[in-house]
């Protein structure tokens, strides 16, 4: 774990247990970090709690059984199964075996999910990212974050084998090592974040990315010439030149609200590339 400092882990809670906060395990790496970090990246990443730390049992419960439903609904659809196959028998899966290199696994980060007890598309998205988990075995760990997530979501996720992080890294984990990050319809300004927070030829290469299309950030400011998308978008835009983007297909309406517009995104640079980003005029 590179930039994150607590997680609620699986291992450490069940559906009728205690909250459990883990420290990072290796004190080396987390100082390797903070040398990396600016002091403005440092002073951005807060701590977090639920702000409704009660436990409901039959709410979780209720929730467990939806997000069960979900999964089993999504794994049985033709999406998945086209979902995939581009994954691995495409030059997408050449891509991300590029990126994993001599590692066993890449640790999976989900950023912005939103809230899986009120809406459907976030049920779909963390399904999507829980089986993709099990189907492929270069997926390693999962930690996952949202600011809304509540106390009942965050312990469901635990139950279903996910981390919960205790700090809002604003999306600005740095990519120390090969790193999937699962961020689909997030604001540009996380992507943003994240980008800049890696905006070196090596970490970018150490990073798969799960989005927004990059293509489509690009196609809009051409044509509406927006400079607050250029300002909140900026380093998506520079980096799009290095990026090998693949379009996923939503192939039925089902799931065209959860994952519209969604690309895997694969930077490709060659180590000392010199990197700006656009400004807005």
């Amino acid at each position: 774990m590179a930039a994150s400092s607590k997680t609620l882990t699986p291992g450490n809670h069940n559906l009728t247990g205690d909250w459990t906060i883990v420290l990072p395990r290796r004190g080396k790496q987390r100082r390797k970090v903070s040398k990396i970090l600016t002091p403005e990246q440092l002073q951005q990443q807060q701590s977090w709690v639920p702000t409704d730390l009660e436990t409901d049992l039959d709410r979780e419960l209720k929730l467990m059984r939806k997000m069960q439903i979900c999964m089993k609904k999504l794994e049985s659809s033709q999406f998945y199964h086209t979902f995939l196959d581009q994954i691995q028998n495409s030059q997408l899966s050449n891509c991300i075996f590029r990126v994993v290199g001599s590692e066993l696994r890449m640790h999976m980060v989900i950023y912005g999910i939103g809230s899986i007890e009120a809406y459907e598309p976030p049920r779909l998205q963390l399904s999507l990212a829980i089986l993709m988990k099990r189907k492929l075995n270069w997926i390693g760990d999962i930690e996952v974050f949202d600011p809304i997530l509540s106390a009942t979501e965050s312990r469901v996720l635990v139950a279903l084998g996910c981390s919960v992080l205790s700090v809002n890294e604003q999306g600005r984990r740095q990519a120390l090592k090969p790193t999937l990050f699962f961020m689909p319809h997030c604001e540009a300004e996380l992507y943003d974040n994240l980008l800049q927070a890696n905006w070196r030829a090596e970490m970018l290469n150490h990073i798969v990315l799960f989005g927004n299309s990059f293509e489509s950030y690009e196609q809009y400011v051409s044509e509406f010439k927006s400079s607050a998308i250029v300002d909140s978008a900026k380093h998506i835009l520079a980096v799009q030149r290095f990026t090998d983007e693949f379009r996923i297909n939503t192939v039925s309406d089902d799931y065209f609200g959860a994952f519209h517009d969604s690309s895997w995104h694969i930077f490709n640079l060659d180590p000392g590339t010199e990197l700006q980003f656009i400004k807005s005029q």
